[in-house]
């Protein structure tokens, strides 16, 4: 309608054959760059590390929509048969971040071609580090981004959905993400003298099995968290006491008191623990994303868009992944769009973080259109009264 998908399908597998990971994108940089200068949109890389933010209009500062897209892969080895797979040893882009950057720069295009008749700024938001411990939009917020935006839209391909079906959780729709790492400090010894040393690995075991009991009996069973602990490492030998442990666990919830109340626990156990084996315990931890808040009425406006665009528009469930696109909301309000890339026929059905992962192509150009779509909607503002009072965490 829009977008051109040819254009979007060749930037998306130029793209896919070199995944790069966290804030290591330099060809994926390069590529997006190399597409602006063509295409005579200006753009800065000041606002964060390894990011790019292009500016559509730059002088209607009346009033700024944003579209973000992240571009990272994974540390996944590819085993698919596409032809545009990966060439990078032990890098894939299994979560569609090729698709984002993609579709986010087939955006551009149809925008750019139509951007004497735009009212409003556009900011296009090529965000870095999706996937790392540390966010990249975290640090796009910190370098002052959302001071120059009134709302934003991102986009994420989604293949639970039909392709080519827009989807939308209004409201708190993804929970937040809490990393940690535990360290215990203890002594060595002969695995024949145990009493002469201070057992980190036993600490940890410990530990571990208090936290279980902790999340069994004292967390409201009705309340929506997860709390992982995916590793557990320590000791150098059969016979040697381990002067040395360590486990890595996340937390997701959709309540910020109970992921504070969470990891105080656990450093407390693990200190209680490690006091009483001899051993010392460090708590090292990262908030990496917040809980998800679709604003209803921008929810609204998006799905009235996409259903010019879209085959089918679907009201998507609440989810306990989490996205850092929450670090954007926590200073203006937005929507997080999902976009349909199932195709059973195409063998487009793993999920994403998988080896196998694929996704149909044919969607692409259907995300480029929601958002010209939204733009061209909402390019004279939006009632942020409305904005306002549809926010139900307002009412709490």
């Amino acid at each position: 309608m829009y977008a051109d998908q040819e254009y979007i399908v060749s930037l998306r597998r130029e793209i896919h054959q070199y995944p790069e990971i966290g804030f290591e994108l330099p060809k994926t940089i390069s590529v997006v760059k190399r597409e602006l200068k063509k295409m005579g949109i200006e753009y800065t890389e000041n606002y964060g590390r390894s990011s790019v933010v292009a500016t559509l209009c730059p002088d209607k500062k009346q009033f700024t929509i944003g579209i973000r897209a992240d571009m990272d892969a994974l540390l996944i080895e590819e085993k698919t048969d596409l032809p545009f797979r990966s060439k990078i040893p032990g890098q894939m882009h299994a979560c569609g971040h090729d698709a984002h950057t993609a579709m986010l720069l087939g955006t551009a295009k149809a925008l750019k071609q139509m951007e004497e008749k735009l009212s409003c700024r556009v900011m296009l938001i090529f965000q870095p580090s999706e996937e790392g411990i540390q966010s990249g939009a975290a640090e796009l917020v910190r370098g002052g981004l959302m001071d120059e935006i009134d709302i934003i839209i991102g986009l994420h391909i989604e293949n639970w959905l039909e392709s080519g079906t827009v989807g939308v959780c209004a409201g708190s729709s993804m929970a937040s993400s809490r990393s940690f790492r535990l360290d215990f400090n203890g002594k060595t010894a002969h695995a024949t003298m145990p009493q002469t040393g201070a057992d980190a690995l036993a600490a940890a075991v410990r530990t571990y099995n208090n936290i279980q009991y902790m999340l069994a009996r004292e967390i409201n069973p009705f309340s929506k968290h997860v709390c992982s602990i995916g590793k557990l490492c320590g000791g150098t030998g059969q016979n040697i006491v381990a002067d040395h442990a360590f486990m890595l666990g996340t937390i997701r919830t959709y309540d910020m008191d109970l992921d504070e109340f969470l990891i105080n626990r656990i450093e407390q156990i693990a200190k209680n623990t490690a006091s009483e084996t001899g051993v010392e315990a460090v708590l090292e931890t990262s908030l990496k994303a917040y809980v998800v808040y679709n604003n209803p009425y921008l929810s609204k406006l998006v799905l009235e868009s996409a259903e010019k665009v879209a085959k089918n528009i679907q009201k998507m469930p609440e989810k306990l992944s989490s996205e850092d696109f929450s670090q954007y909301l926590t200073k203006k309000p937005g929507v997080f769009i999902r976009l349909g890339t199932r195709n059973e026929e195409k063998g487009c059905t793993t999920l994403p973080h998988n080896n196998d992962f694929m996704l149909d192509e044919d969607a692409l150009s259907v995300g480029s259109d929601a958002c010209v779509q939204f733009v061209l909607d909402n390019m004279n503002g939006v009632d942020m009264d409305k904005v306002a009072a549809s926010d139900e965490r307002r009412k709490e």
